[in-house]
């Protein structure tokens, strides 16, 4: 497998660099374009001078990114609407599976599988490999050729994943999902009942090694490799398992940026001295600071480290926005403030494309401190865009302007009450979250909202004091309710999504409407103006099958 920005090559030779170099820095500034592995070094910075062996151009990566899972399991819950069809290698396979799952337990699992209040169900997802416990979104579909009508309201048991093609064969398993189904009733096209996602309900086994394999086995580079890299990244990330074989240990500080990591490795140089890097870096800056791409320049400077920073801070006064952002980034991720400030600029300027960029370069590396400050202050920008990402970052710290709720054990009800904006948003992939911008937000006095199906209604008669609420069952045809709550928009999605029973409690206190349906009924509040407030909904999960090989 291949992966990274720059393109292997098997370069044989071993370049070496003359002072000359750096007298040489200046003549192909203007014939710089474009930075890619190739022979010894970096291409493209000129056929005039080479900067030096890679270790990119040395190795061959290997470090799955993405792998493609899938695997077979049990929806219950299902008030009638499941199945008991099931082909004869996933029912025995089904069998044995429950049974481990529940060791000393007398467990009619042929009876389970049988009954309609089950379906089985096909899985894929597809599995980052970033770290272990990891999350990720997991489809769900029922078997083709069965009776089951719909997976609504279901709950995938536990689930074994295994990597896609492989299952009836021994191999290792390297996922587990279960969860709530969620089905999407809020996109333009017809309701499919039979396929639904367990969101963020597939959880990685293991962690994922990264392995560099020699071109030519030696145990003198190898070591060189090691050293190097050890070296740049800190003791330990490297180790030289064989003369053609290095193993790799993402640091902590990349364990979300893997794939960035390893383009860093790639393109860090073998050798090195004061000259040659010197050298090197008028090179990069110049490459950075002249038309065209300059992810790959921005990559090499900071694989060079701290020696970078002086002349980067020259290009944070450029005319181009994209080099001022990229030179502050990569000053940023090597430990220096200095482009901080013209990261906040950029993230504030309203007329930037490179807004969420900033915001996210400073989230990945300044102090939690400015990271709150900028985030803060995008909260109330007028583009929601702006305010969803910074709301994002204040989330990831845990920072007090986001309160949060588990509702129902299914999904999480988060209000962020500094920004001016009313707005809702609801996530479709992912951790399953309802976030109330601008909170509080209230439903309006003398207005009716039913859902499509009529199973939900929210009254709140004119003069009322309170809004109420109330559920027609899902099996049969009584109503639960009318439950009392007041016009906060937060207490309204409590009082119908809670369990309608707590442990050790006598009184209903919620009427259990499912995530799903919850997110319809507030896409319906804000059309019809029971809400003001602005209604956004997060992507569906991306689970395709053409995976990077």
């Amino acid at each position: 497998m291949r992966f990274g920005f720059f393109p292997m090559n098997t370069g044989k030779r071993k370049t070496t660099i003359s002072i000359t170099v750096v007298l040489l820095a200046g003549l192909f500034i203007a014939g710089c374009r474009g930075l890619s592995q190739t022979g010894g070094g970096i291409k493209g910075l000129s056929t005039i001078i080479d900067l030096g062996t890679t270790i990119g151009s040395l190795v061959e990566v290997h470090s799955p990114e993405l792998i493609a899972v899938e695997g077979y399991g049990l929806v219950g819950g299902l008030s009638g609407t499941g199945s008991a069809e099931c082909p004869p290698p996933i029912r025995s396979y089904l069998k044995r599976y429950v049974l481990t799952q529940s060791p000393g337990q007398k467990i009619d699992v042929e009876k389970l599988i049988a009954g309609n209040n089950t379906a089985v169900v096909w899985l894929e997802g597809i599995m980052p490999t970033g770290y272990k416990n990891q999350s990720f979104d997991v489809k769900v579909v029922s078997l083709p050729g069965t009776q089951t009508t719909s997976l609504q309201y279901g709950w995938l048991y536990s689930t074994e994943l295994k990597p896609k093609g492989t299952f009836g064969i021994s191999t290792k398993v390297i996922a587990s999902a279960k969860g709530p189904v969620f089905i999407d009733k809020i996109s333009d096209s017809e309701i499919d009942q039979r396929l639904g996602y367990v969101l963020a309900g597939g959880k990685v086994l293991d962690e994922y090694s990264v392995g560099l394999t020699l071109h030519k086995p030696d145990y003198k580079t190898a070591s060189r490799i090691r050293n190097r890299i050890n070296e740049r990244f800190g003791y330990g990330t490297a180790r030289a398992v064989s003369s053609g074989q290095i193993e790799l240990i993402v640091p902590p500080k990349y364990r979300e940026q893997k794939e960035k990591f390893m383009s860093l490795v790639k393109t860090t140089f073998l050798d090195q001295s004061s000259k040659i890097t010197e050298a090197r870096i008028k090179a990069l800056v110049a490459e950075l600071g002249a038309p065209g791409d300059k992810y790959a320049s921005e990559i090499a400077l900071e694989a060079i480290g701290n020696e970078s920073i002086n002349n980067l801070s020259v290009l944070l006064n450029s005319s181009d926005e994209q080099v001022q952002l990229r030179a502050a980034r990569c000053l940023l991720n090597l430990g220096s403030d200095k482009g901080l400030q013209t990261l906040r600029e950029i993230a504030m300027r309203e007329d930037s494309e490179y807004r969420i960029e900033a915001l996210e370069a400073v989230a990945a590396a300044a102090r939690r401190n400015d990271i709150t400050a900028i985030s803060r202050k995008l909260l109330r920008d007028p583009d929601f865009d702006i305010r969803l990402a910074a709301y994002e970052q204040l989330r990831k710290l845990n920072d007090i302007t986001v309160t949060q709720k588990l509702i129902g054990r299914s999904f999480y009800l988060e209000q962020v009450e500094q920004t001016e904006q009313k707005a809702i948003f609801v996530s479709r992939s992912g951790q399953s979250r309802i976030v109330l911008f601008g909170a509080p937000i209230y439903f309006r006095d003398n207005a009716f909202v039913q859902s499509a199906d009529g199973n939900i209604t929210i009254d709140s008669k004119a003069g009322q004091e309170y809004v109420s609420v109330m559920r027609r069952h899902s099996t049969r045809s009584t109503v639960i309710g009318p439950l009392k709550s007041s016009s906060k928009l937060s207490d309204i999605i409590q009082t119908l999504c809670e369990e309608p029973l707590k442990e050790g409690e006598q009184r209903l206190t919620g009427l259990g409407v499912s995530y799903s349906d919850m997110i319809a009924v507030l896409k319906q509040m804000c059309e019809k103006g029971a809400v003001k407030a602005q209604f956004q909904a997060g992507p569906l999960p991306e689970i395709a099958l053409n995976v990077k090989k």
